[in-house]
């Protein structure tokens, strides 16, 4: 028989089967030579006490007969060819998902990617460090893959009223990820992973008939009175109902849109800097020990959120053993990011710190007072940190308490940022709605988590990159636009997920509403 257990272990036992065998044994008095097998179903750790515990949920097969079914059942997707289609703009996770989704429906899809294949974007996002070149088209945000994946990998998410999101996970495993992302409560792949799951994806959807064009931008809807025909890109004309998922960073899409009379919304955005720790600074902090996570704990998260003058300032997409990365789109940019490989094995620490700006908080006479009033604020930082960088993508940095209590960095500890760092006093020229809130939420945060606030931290600048500064309005029901049937505005970009998981449970949705109109026809 198959009996489950909630389990709550030392780090030590977690991290050994035969130990954990030996524990339910004498547990619940189970033989151990009946243990005929043990599987881990979920697994967090709760570091709220100084003894740092791993909760678990596990079934025990006991005697002969107790087998384990497989964790899922692989989706088998249908053969579209000579189906009727619908064009995917954006190979991003919303964009991919999407096309699968499409697939099982029984819907061709033709997906439309600006940049490269996940192979040959690696050339193009090293030449942003080594060289400080930006390709439009192909760099952390643009190409297949999107901006997650050269930028962690991160599974975790709080949207879970959107979707199926266990199925979302089923689906990467399926393509290659590890199992364990069905288990652990903050589940993560790696930006070392990623890239071969995401070419996975794409051999499914082109096996399946589907299609996946690179280097192929989109610069004009088709329209058919207030219905989208399909979309132009270049000279090709691509006819279908259009799943818009071009990701956050897309202005010239934006732009687009408003040229042509779309309906478009401001949206409040949050802004800040990357905050990076040694990574052994967190893990004391974190664990409560000065010996920091020892041998069965992996690098330690952190999560600091609070209240500055009626606006929320937190942490975002947090990096155990991770690095930071140059995030820009575009030449005259420095925007960083962050992510982590697999193994989260770096010395470092980092996470975006960043500040809540609401639609209302923007000088209008500054940045207009149209739909793309928030994109002009989010780029002139961008700019402005470019400009204090001399024009390059060797960012400016602070150390945290000097930042904290305005003071000169005259000294700059090592850092990951490969395209290098260079003093700057951020604390000057970042926005001073923003520099200020920051300065008094570190502070904050320093009193909550003891050793927080430290000169052994630096900020970095610029985070802008949190969420789409632009909404694309959609019927709450049909999905659609508002305004323009047959056009599904879809995941970060469009203003209504925000990272992979919820993007992808987005691209989902749209696929099923897309289907759901073109039955109806």
């Amino acid at each position: 028989m198959i009996e489950q257990y909630q389990l709550r272990v030392q780090p030590a036992v977690a991290h050994s089967e035969a130990e954990l065998r030996r524990y339910v044994s004498s547990r619940y008095g189970i033989k151990h030579s009946d243990i005929k097998g043990l599987r881990i179903v979920k697994r967090s750790i709760d570091a709220r006490q100084r003894q740092v515990m791993v909760n678990l949920t596990v079934l025990v097969a006991v005697g002969k007969q107790a087998e384990f079914t497989p964790r899922f059942e692989p989706i088998r997707y249908r053969k579209v060819d000579g189906h009727r289609q619908a064009i995917v703009v954006g190979a991003g996770p919303a964009g991919l998902f999407a096309a699968l989704r499409l697939i099982e429906l029984g819907i061709k899809p033709i997906v439309l990617e600006r940049g490269k294949d996940v192979e040959s974007r690696r050339l193009d996002v090293a030449r942003v460090s080594r060289e400080g070149v930006v390709d439009p088209d192909s760099n952390y945000c643009f190409g297949e893959g999107g901006a997650g994946a050269y930028s962690d990998g991160k599974l975790y998410t709080r949207s879970k009223k959107r979707g199926d999101i266990d199925r979302i996970l089923r689906i990467f495993c399926q393509h290659g990820a590890k199992e364990d992302i069905l288990i652990d409560a903050h589940p993560h792949i790696g930006s070392d992973k990623l890239p071969a799951i995401i070419k996975a994806m794409r051999t499914t959807i082109i096996d399946c008939g589907g299609e996946v064009r690179f280097g192929t931008k989109v610069t004009k809807l088709l329209t058919d009175g207030d219905a989208v025909a399909g979309v132009l890109a270049g000279d090709a004309e691509f006819r279908g109902p259009v799943i818009l998922a071009t990701g956050h960073s897309a202005r010239d899409v934006y732009q687009m849109l408003a040229e042509a009379g779309i309906e478009l919304e401001a949206k409040g955005i949050a802004v800040g800097v990357r905050l990076e720790h040694p990574q052994h600074v967190i893990d004391e902090i974190q664990y409560h020990s000065k010996a920091g996570r020892g041998q069965y704990l992996p690098a330690a998260e952190y999560s600091f959120v609070t209240q500055v003058d009626g606006r929320g300032v937190y942490s975002f997409c947090m990096c155990p053993g991770g690095v930071v990365i140059p995030a820009a789109s575009a030449d005259g940019q420095l925007v960083v990011n962050g992510m982590s490989p697999s193994n989260r094995g770096t010395y470092w620490a980092n996470s975006g710190m960043v500040v809540e700006v609401r639609t209302d908080d923007v000088d209008e006479q500054l940045y207009g007072a149209d739909s793309l009033k928030m994109m002009r604020f989010q780029a002139a930082m961008e700019r402005e940190a470019w400009e204090q960088a001399g024009r390059s993508q060797r960012a400016g940095a602070q150390r945290m308490v000097d930042f904290v209590e305005g003071r000169e960095s005259k000294l700059i500890p090592p850092s990951s940022y490969p395209a290098g760092v260079q003093p700057s006093r951020l604390d000057r020229w970042l926005p001073p709605m923003v520099a200020g809130r920051l300065r008094r939420g570190f502070a904050k945060f320093g009193k909550m988590a003891r050793g927080f606030l430290t000169n052994q931290a630096i900020v970095i600048g610029v985070e802008t990159r949190t969420s789409s500064p632009v909404r694309i309005p959609r019927d709450a029901a049909s999905l659609c636009h508002c305004r323009l049937r047959g056009l599904y505005p879809c995941g970060e970009g469009a203003g209504y997920a925000g990272g992979i998981v919820s993007s992808a449970v987005d691209g989902e949705r749209c696929a099923e509403a897309l289907a759901e109109a073109m039955s109806a026809e």
